[in-house]
């Protein structure tokens, strides 16, 4: 078990998957910058994070900006949105009749993704809330911007290994307390901390460094 103090960000497993050193100049160095993107989604989380958005349709009732933890695996984080629905394996709510079965929603700026990182951080909110509600959470959906698309994850033993082994690594890289070197891609660009990263300048020092070391190893 560990302690509040202790608990990883869920959000962060996602900025781990899109890149380790991105990771760790945000939760070990702790830097930050702004861009386009990152504006455009803060205003996009704004709204789903709006309390007063709180609403009930029929079998379903939607809440904003709900703290969720795993005090087992180490976790907290907020949820955009979790649509509660009416099932007799549900839990019960204050105020509500009957059970209800939480659905998480993780809110993305872009476009679906090759690697599986925002299915990872949906993941591991399915995760805490089974740990806060003591049920099986099976599935959620993330909703894209650039799309208008809501998409269904379902919680798969495949994708629930995937989202352990990514909490895994994480935890093992915070430990260690080092940055890891800079891995210079096309996906460097859309990164709001690439003037803090310096990617290509310091890919090439490592280079060149590295043909040094060669020439007289």
């Amino acid at each position: 078990m560990y302690e509040p103090d202790d608990c990883l960000m869920i959000s962060g497993l996602q900025h781990f998957r899109f890149c380790r050193r991105q990771w760790a100049l945000i939760h070990i160095e702790q830097q930050w910058a702004e861009n386009l993107r990152t504006v455009e989604g803060e205003l996009m989380h704004e709204r789903a994070h709006d309390e007063g958005l709180r609403e009930s349709r029929g079998d379903t009732i939607i809440t904003r900006s709900l703290r969720v933890y795993s005090l087992t695996l180490g976790l907290s984080g907020q949820c955009d949105v979790v649509e509660f629905r009416r099932s007799t394996q549900g839990v019960p709510l204050t105020g509500h009749e009957g059970l209800w079965l939480p659905y998480p929603v993780e809110y993305k700026r872009g476009k679906p993704k090759p690697d599986p990182m925002d299915e990872i951080q949906l993941c591991a909110q399915g995760l805490c809330l089974e740990e806060m509600t003591g049920q099986t959470v099976s599935e959620g959906a993330l909703w894209y911007m650039q799309t208008r698309h809501r998409v269904p994850v379902v919680f798969s033993d495949d994708l629930r290994a995937q989202t352990l082994a990514t909490i895994a690594a994480v935890r093992e890289l915070l430990n260690s307390g080092q940055t890891p070197p800079p891995d210079y891609s096309k996906r460097c660009k859309a990164c709001s901390l690439v003037e803090i990263c310096q990617p290509e300048l310091l890919g090439k020092r490592d280079r060149s460094v590295g043909y040094v070391e060669g020439l007289f190893g």
